[in-house]
């Protein structure tokens, strides 16, 4: 009978080593929770985070189904694939919540951010504002003599970039929405 020698260094492939791998790097992950609306709910779900030193990045809430009274979370939270799927686990136990998904790992999605930002200047670079917006899409909701306030909408990527633009030429204030997201398709 022939022996079998693996060679030194080699990995061997066993059926019985099926645990996923986990990396130590640390992910940006868009979850989708759909909760019953009702009062403490969102209490709940942030103290999972708070509790275990889980930060969350961006949280949007609202009614979705008025009839069914439900609300959907959109949580965007960083950590390694490991607090990651325990955070997912974690979401599933709490008695209201129906659904959890992984935006970020179920497929493509779409994530839209809305923001308001004060930008306040005169001369250049109040022209320089204006041209800026207009490449990026942005509307002009209010405007005085000294300031404008415009509202842009699209990808967190996008809106951080047109706050990176508008520093120098005189952004006062920012307020943002966080992150909404939707999976594509059908299901």
């Amino acid at each position: 009978m022939a022996a079998l020698k693996i060679k030194k260094g080699s990995t061997s492939h066993s059926a019985y080593n099926l645990r996923p791998t986990f990396s130590d790097v640390p992910e940006s992950h868009t979850l989708a929770v759909l909760v019953d609306n009702e009062p403490g709910v969102l209490a709940r779900v942030i103290g999972l985070f708070s509790g275990r030193g889980y930060n969350i990045e961006s949280l949007t809430v609202a009614e979705v189904d008025h009839t069914g009274h439900q609300s959907r979370i959109t949580i965007v939270t960083t950590g390694t694939p490991q607090v990651i799927e325990q955070i997912k686990t974690q979401l599933g136990r709490i008695v209201p919540v129906h659904d959890v998904h992984d935006l970020t790992v179920e497929g493509a999605s779409v994530e839209r951010e809305l923001g308001l930002f004060k930008v306040a200047g005169t001369g250049e670079k109040r022209v320089e504002a204006m041209r800026l917006a207009d490449i990026f899409r942005a509307n002009v909701v209010d405007t005085t003599l000294e300031s404008f306030i415009f509202e842009i909408t699209g990808a967190p990527e996008k809106i951080d970039a047109f706050a990176d633009l508008m520093r120098p030429l005189g952004l006062v204030e920012v307020a943002r929405t966080g992150v909404a997201a939707l999976s594509r398709g059908q299901d």
